[in-house]
Order: structure tokens, then sequence, then C-alpha cells
């Protein structure tokens, strides 16, 4: 069995372009949901990142007989016991915008010290075909959480993740600087270096 072809597990816009940069250098042809004409619907039922990659991955590779990619990523603030967690994206509700989000991060947060709003953004990357899961992948970052959006960049949590080494946010970062550092983009390259041989021993079976 080969495959050239892979689905992102997602519509998402923002994870499309991240993620079709990051693995520019595989050759592999990416699509992603929005490129299919009947895209199967996805759900996160599950506790942890790693349980809804596998569930959305599965959901496509079935539906497509491809290879499918899914992310399941999102913020963990100690102050907030781990939240928002796996609700990252519905923390403030169902489509709620980018903006909504922050702004209830912020206010959950509101008195919480400088020094105890530590945070990170955790990626798990799932790859499976038809047949099950053929490997995953890890990638976090550690950070902290601003008082205050800062830039104009990224998307969901961006404006108010500071990155310590950089001393900004990653809003403020130009995406190459991004994704250099940040949890998607160690995962990806986790993965992509681990491609060449997953593709070679599905060739061979």
């Amino acid at each position: 069995m080969t495959s050239s072809r892979l689905i992102l597990a997602t519509s998402n816009e923002h994870k499309v372009s991240e993620i079709r940069t990051l693995l520019s250098c595989t050759g592999l042809e990416v699509e992603h949901l929005g490129d299919l004409r009947d895209a199967p619907e996805l759900v996160e039922p599950h506790a942890t990142f790693a349980e809804n990659a596998l569930e959305k991955a599965l959901t496509v590779s079935r539906h497509t007989g491809e290879l499918a990619l899914a992310d399941d990523s999102g913020l963990m603030v100690d102050a907030l016991d781990g939240a928002p967690g796996v609700k990252s994206a519905r923390y403030a509700g169902e489509n709620a915008s980018d903006g909504e989000l922050v702004a209830k991060l912020l206010g959950d947060l509101d008195g919480v010290p400088e020094d105890e709003r530590a945070a990170r953004f955790v990626c798990v990357l799932v790859l499976t075909s038809a047949e099950g899961e053929l490997g995953r992948w890890i990638g976090e970052v550690e950070g902290a959480i601003a008082t205050e959006p800062r830039g104009d960049g990224g998307f969901g949590y961006d404006p108010v993740f500071w990155y310590p080494p950089a001393r900004i946010t990653f809003a403020q970062m130009t995406p190459s600087n991004k994704n250099a550092v940040s949890h998607r983009g160690r995962a990806l390259r986790a993965f992509a270096a681990d491609l060449p041989a997953l593709l070679e021993d599905m060739a061979s079976t």
C-alpha cells in the first residue's frame, strides 16, 4: 500500500495553512475537509487530546479510504487546573469568536498574579489509514497568559500566550517564527521526520 495523498481532519483554515506550510517538504498532496464533496461530521467527545485526534482521523480515513491526519490541540492553564484543555475551542460557548475566547480566559484569570499564570499549548497528531492508527506525535510549548492581548497575528489564544524566550506573544510573532517553536510545529516536524519510513513500510505491505 502506498499513498501520496493526505487528508487533514479539519476545515480550520488557520490550521490548514500552518500544516501545509510545515509539510511542504514531504511531497504529500495535502487536502482537508473543505476539499471533500461529502465531508463527514467530526466530533470531539473524549477527555484527552489523543482520544479526540484518533476519533477524528479514523472517521476521515474510513470515510475516504485515504490516509488522514488529525490534530487535537489546546491551551492548558495551571491556575485553572488545566482548563480550557480539550474544550479550548468551545471555552466561551459553541461558535465563539477568538475575541470571545480570549475575553473569557482573561476574565477567569482576573486577579491572578503574573507569576501564577503559567500555561502550555499542547498538540497531539494522529495518522490513520482505514485499517487503524499508524502513529501519533505530541508537541508542547511552555509559556504564560498575558494580562491583555498583544499583537494581531495568529489565531485563538495567540494574543495572550506569552512566550518567555522571545518576550512576546505568539500573536506578535511572524508565522515562520511561531511555527519554529509552536506546539503544532514541534509535533509536525516529528511527524515529517518519521513519514518516509512510515510510507516505505506501507509500500512494502
